[in-house]
């Protein structure tokens, strides 16, 4: 099934990416991975080292939506997008809840297709046919039917999240930077995926692995 990302025109602007042909993708979602050799990292988190080499990447915590042998696709979540909160995005696109919005901030998901918008949200809400579960009760839509449901505490999904653009790898990159420790794979949690601190996210992310952030060693990231 092909994913796209609800239409959201900001003022934020990507730059041409090399990954941009990597949500040109049918989602395989995780049963169907299953069923194969080949080990989806759908749902965990990756983590930059410090000197990753982009400068887009720099302290990144990006969940992994979908992962299969030739690509993967995630969100950023410890970038906040610099002047725009859920209630300007839902009274720009004239839809419900604006009001119950205001200062709930929206995420830079990734330098890639920008304009376009993506609601990562725990499953326990589902968009028959636009929604993608991944992971341990997670899930992502870009729906305009997401997008009021947001704004509905009893009737939405529990936690959730809007993300401009995506991080995207096509056919093998994501496993070179791996092998290139370029990336630490950590396993997430609700209040990592969602809360709102945004500046220490990334090293919560590296204490989970028991490792302390201070001792990281530019050295072991990409030059």
């Amino acid at each position: 099934m092909a994913f796209e990302g609800l239409i959201v025109s900001t003022r934020l602007r990507a730059k041409p990416a090399a990954t941009r042909g990597a949500l040109a993708l049918a989602f395989a979602r995780p049963d169907h991975l299953l069923m194969t050799e080949f080990s989806s990292l759908a749902g965990r988190l990756l983590v930059a080292m410090p000197g990753i080499g982009d400068p887009r990447f720099e302290h990144a915590v990006i969940v992994v939506c979908a992962h299969g042998p030739d690509h993967a696709m995630g969100l950023r979540i410890d970038r906040p997008a610099p002047g725009v909160d859920l209630k300007s995005v839902l009274t720009k696109l004239d839809s419900p809840g604006a009001a119950s919005a205001a200062g709930r901030p929206v995420l830079v998901g990734g330098p890639v297709e920008r304009e376009r918008g993506f609601v990562l949200h725990t499953d326990d809400w589902m968009a028959e046919e636009a929604s993608v579960g991944f992971g341990e009760g997670l899930a992502m839509t870009g729906t305009r039917e997401a997008l009021a449901a947001m704004t509905r505490p009893v009737m939405g999904p529990r936690r959730s999240v809007l993300a401009l653009g995506y991080a995207g790898w096509g056919d093998g990159q994501l496993e070179d930077e791996l092998a290139e420790n370029v990336w630490l794979v950590a396993e997430p949690d609700l209040a990592l995926l969602f809360d709102t601190d945004f500046d220490t996210k990334w090293a919560r992310a590296v204490a989970s692995l028991g490792v302390d952030a201070a001792m990281l060693s530019a050295q072991t990231g990409r030059a």
